[in-house]
């Protein structure tokens, strides 16, 4: 299976036998890789009834869902990770959301468009309007991404939730790296990938 540079980096994050949840998983071509690869089990999510079907024919378990309506049909912990590709920045409530992962699994896995990306900034301050890109293809008046972010805003908002990065990888569109990327993520990744955690409880002993 040809799979993706960035999906390919997702499953060297995940452990061999987990158990997954995949938000907004579009035609389960993570999971399917997932589970020739590493004998992963576990359920897609996804509301556009095209890539649902395209799933069922990957052989992935999927369920149609608004991840706008939340995941209350899941009970706490019943994931190893919940993965979300290219999908964040199109939920009403993104905090909560990263929330309900947390709340469902032991680990979460995130990716989006860099809105810190120097073609977005470039645009922005010459041409004064909405920057269009190779991560951003849509114009601002007809595009689902409606809460666009940087990795600092992301950051930010992971220690605002007491949420604990574990691993940050940052790729162009074709899903390749360079050392401008790790040297300045913010500034050249186009699009951020994200491996967290909650932020470990901490345990104060009396004197």
């Amino acid at each position: 299976m040809v799979l993706r540079n960035d999906l390919a980096l997702i499953g060297e994050w995940i452990a061999k036998g987990s158990h997954v949840l995949d938000l907004g998983c579009g035609d389960g071509t993570l999971l399917a890789h997932l589970r020739e690869m590493h004998q992963v089990t576990g359920y897609g999510l996804e509301i556009d009834d095209n890539n649902i079907e395209l799933s069922i024919k990957a052989g992935v378990n999927v369920i149609h869902t608004d991840l706008n309506q939340g995941l209350s049909d899941f009970m706490d912990n019943s994931f190893d990770y919940v993965v979300m590709t290219q999908a964040i920045q199109t939920i009403r409530r993104p905090d909560k959301l990263l929330m309900e992962m947390l709340r469902l699994g032991r680990e979460g896995i995130v990716t989006f468009p860099n809105f810190g990306h120097w073609r977005a900034r470039f645009s922005l301050f010459f041409s004064g309007v909405m920057p269009m890109s190779r991560a951003l293809p849509n114009e601002w008046y007809n595009t689902e991404n409606i809460h666009l972010c940087t990795l600092r805003d992301f950051e930010k908002l992971c220690d605002l939730l007491d949420i604990q990065v574990l691993q940050r990888t940052v790729v162009d569109t074709k899903h390749r790296t360079s050392t401008a990327m790790r040297l300045r993520p913010n500034l050249f990744g186009e699009i951020a990938l994200y491996r967290f955690r909650r932020k470990p409880t901490k345990i104060y002993l009396s004197k």
